[in-house]
C-alpha cells in the first residue's frame, strides 16, 4: 500500500552550526507546500553520508557529503539521492543502482549563473583586475601602463563540453563581437553545433585556437587529466584557460609549471583536485591566476533555481512521476526500485 507521507531530509551543510540557514533559499517551499511531504535536517555533517543518518528518509538532498555504498545499508525505503546542483562525481552510481536508488541532479538549474561567472572571469583577466587593484592598494599608480588589457572582441572562445553551461555562455557572449566559437564534444552531432553557431573540433586544435580555453565537462574517467601538460602545450602564449566545473580534469601540476613559465596568458581556477584546500595552493603565487573556492557562481538566484528544482523532483518522486535529471534512469526498470517507489509514495 502506498505511504500517507514522503520523508525528505537535507544535508546538515546547508545550515550553520546555529541550526540557520546559510543561504538566503533553497528551495524548500517547494516541499513545505506539499501536506504530504515531511522534511528535517540532518544533525551533523559529515564528509561521507552514513546509513544512520538517513535511516528515515526517503529522499535526500546532498550538498557536499560524498554517496557510497555505506550510505545505503539498513534502509530499504530510501528512494533517491537529489544532488544539489550538475556534479556528481562525489556520488558512486553504481552503488546507488545496486542499492535501487535513484540518483538525479538539478539539469538546466545552474546554466545562466556559471555563465556570467565564466564571463565575468574572462573580462577579469583580460582587464588585469586583480592586479590593478594591488595598484591602487600599494600606491603604484604609475604602474598601470605595465597592465594595457585586452578586449573579448576578435577573440575565439573555446568550450571543452557543449552542455547546457557553454550553451548558454556561447548565447550570452553573443553581443561581444568575438569571433565564432568552437567546442570539444564527443558527445555532440555536427549538425547540433552548427545549429548553435559553434564548429565542433577535435581537443588539440581548439587548444591551439582557442584564446579563452573553458572548461564545461563533468568529471569522469574519460575526463580525469584530460588537460595536460601536451594539451596546455598547444595553447597560444596570450590564451586563457578557465575551470568552473570539477578539478581533476586539469593537470594541475602541469597547469603550475606552464603558469611559472608564462606560457600563457592566466588562468582562472574555481575547483581544485583535493578540495577544501586547506594549505597555501602553488596557484597562489601567481598574479595572473584568479581562484575561488568551488563557488565563484554562487548567487542567491542560482541556489534558488537549484533548489526549486530538487525539491521539485521529491515532490513528482512522492507522487509517482519521474523527476528530470536522473543519472541512472536504468533504476527505474529494476523491480525493487518499482516495489520500493510504490510502498513509498503516496496516494495521488
Amino acid at each position: 500500500m502506498p505511504s500517507s507521507t514522503f520523508h525528505v531530509a537535507h544535508t546538515a551543510d546547508f545550515y550553520d552550526e546555529a541550526g540557520k540557514l546559510k543561504f538566503k533559499d533553497i528551495g524548500t517551499q517547494v516541499l513545505a507546500a506539499q501536506p504530504h511531504i515531511q522534511t528535517s535536517v540532518l544533525k551533523e555533517h559529515r564528509p561521507h553520508l552514513d546509513a544512520e543518518q538517513v535511516r528515515q528518509a526517503n529522499g535526500v538532498v546532498v550538498l557536499t557529503p560524498q554517496v557510497t555504498a555505506r550510505t545505503f545499508a539498513g534502509n530499504p525505503d530510501l528512494l533517491a539521492i537529489g544532488r544539489f546542483g550538475v556534479g556528481y562525481d562525489s556520488v558512486d552510481v553504481e552503488a546507488c543502482t545496486q542499492a535501487e536508488v535513484l540518483i538525479y541532479i538539478t539539469a538546466g538549474a545552474v546554466n545562466r549563473s556559471v555563465a556570467e561567472a565564466t564571463i565575468g572571469w574572462m573580462i577579469a583577466l583580460t582587464h588585469h583586475t586583480l592586479v590593478k587593484d594591488r595598484l591602487v592598494r600599494q600606491l603604484q599608480w604609475n604602474e598601470r601602463s605595465k597592465y594595457m588589457g585586452r578586449d573579448l572582441r576578435e577573440h575565439t572562445f573555446g568550450a571543452v563540453g557543449l552542455g547546457g553551461i557553454a550553451r548558454e555562455t556561447i548565447r550570452l557572449l553573443a553581443p561581444f563581437g568575438m569571433n565564432p566559437p568552437i567546442a570539444f564534444d564527443p558527445f555532440v552531432a555536427p549538425a547540433a553545433a552548427k545549429e548553435l553557431g559553434v564548429e565542433l573540433v577535435e581537443l588539440p586544435e581548439l587548444m591551439q585556437r582557442a584564446d579563452f580555453v573553458s572548461i564545461h565537462c563533468p568529471l569522469s574517467a574519460e575526463t580525469r587529466n584530460l588537460i595536460g601538460a601536451r594539451e596546455l602545450a598547444l595553447m597560444k602564449p596570450e590564451a586563457y584557460l578557465l575551470n568552473t566545473a570539477r578539478g581533476g580534469i586539469v593537470d594541475e601540476a602541469a597547469l603550475y609549471e606552464t603558469l611559472k613559465h608564462r606560457c600563457i596568458a592566466g588562468a582562472a581556477i574555481d575547483c581544485f583536485a583535493a578540495e577544501p584546500v586547506v594549505a597555501p595552493h602553488p596557484f597562489a603565487e601567481f598574479d595572473n591566476v584568479l581562484l575561488a573556492p568551488h563557488s565563484i557562481a554562487w548567487t542567491d538566484e542560482l541556489f534558488r533555481d537549484i533548489g526549486q528544482a530538487v525539491c521539485q523532483g521529491m515532490v513528482d518522486l512522492s507522487l509517482g512521476r519521474k523527476p528530470r535529471g536522473a543519472v541512472n534512469p536504468a533504476v527505474f526498470d529494476r523491480p525493487g526500485f518499482e516495489e520500493k517507489w510504490a510502498r513509498v509514495r503516496v496516494n495521488s
